[in-house]
């Protein structure tokens, strides 16, 4: 069963809909997706619906967390999560809170750069649940300041960068925490992208259950590595696209989830 264990949608900062990334993954042939959205769950009510139009497409309930440590943004993925738990309700609305006030200081930041990005161009660009800094990039390529997004990140908005403003974030064990305690599955999302290799290790040693060992941005040297980390410590390997709907694909890579068991089970 071909899956895309990770995508993003309207309801984060991804492009699509959930019904239209639905319908985009039946058309190329996968089996299912699961939605992770950033901080957000809104979206899976409604690819769960779409998907009763098919027959054998499946949706998994998932969610990605961004916590932080040694300066490095750690993305944490879970999946199969109770997503209308009153306990996540709460926490999400924190995270959204802080999500908001983060982008009106980075506003601030660029406007002392003099780029005038207004909190109503960025909120064009997101169903104004939840905000991120790709919204604001698409707002700075619409008003012609960069040219595309990934130059946004590079000169202004990453970590680091004259405009980046730190933002209230859980800790990489309050996560997996969390998620055990949602009946979810934890997994360590493109552990590839870390620069500092140990926050693979501290992530084992919080109880972290997979590694997203296959992601659009690993190379086969990548992959390699990963499958051995999660070989070695009896970690369950996964894949994802990180679909965001602009430059990367959905279903490349994609996980055989029969292969999983402890996933498969779950469907």
């Amino acid at each position: 069963m071909k899956f895309d264990m990770h995508t993003h949608t309207i309801f984060s900062d991804g492009l699509l809909s959930p019904r239209e990334l639905v319908d985009l993954g039946v058309n190329i042939g996968l089996n299912g997706i699961a939605i992770t959205d950033h901080d957000e769950v809104g979206g899976i009510d409604e690819a769960i619906n779409r998907s009763k139009f098919y027959s054998d497409f499946y949706i998994i309930p998932g969610i990605e967390f961004g916590c932080n440590m040694n300066d490095e943004e750690v993305h944490i993925l879970g999946y199969f999560i109770d997503y209308n738990n009153i306990e996540l309700m709460n926490i999400l609305k924190k995270l959204h809170e802080s999500r908001f006030t983060r982008a009106g200081k980075i506003l601030e930041r660029l406007r002392d750069l003099d780029i005038i990005i207004s909190i109503e161009d960025v909120l064009k660009h997101t169903d104004k649940r939840n905000i991120g800094r790709p919204h604001i990039g698409r707002a700075m390529i619409e008003k012609g300041y960069v040219v595309e997004l990934e130059q946004a990140f590079e000169l202004y908005l990453d970590r680091g960068k004259p405009a980046y403003v730190e933002r209230y974030q859980l800790e990489i064990g309050e996560t997996i925490y969390l998620i055990t305690k949602l009946s979810g599955i934890s997994v360590l999302a493109h552990p590839g992208l870390l620069k500092d290799r140990s926050i693979i290790e501290y992530c084992i040693e919080k109880g972290i259950m997979g590694i997203e060992a296959y992601h659009s941005k690993h190379n086969k040297v990548d992959e390699e590595v990963f499958v051995q980390i999660g070989r070695e410590n009896n970690l369950i390997i996964t894949s994802g696209s990180d679909y965001h709907g602009d430059r990367d694909i959905l279903g490349e890579p994609y996980v055989d989830l029969d292969k999983i068991p402890e996933m498969r089970r779950r469907l």
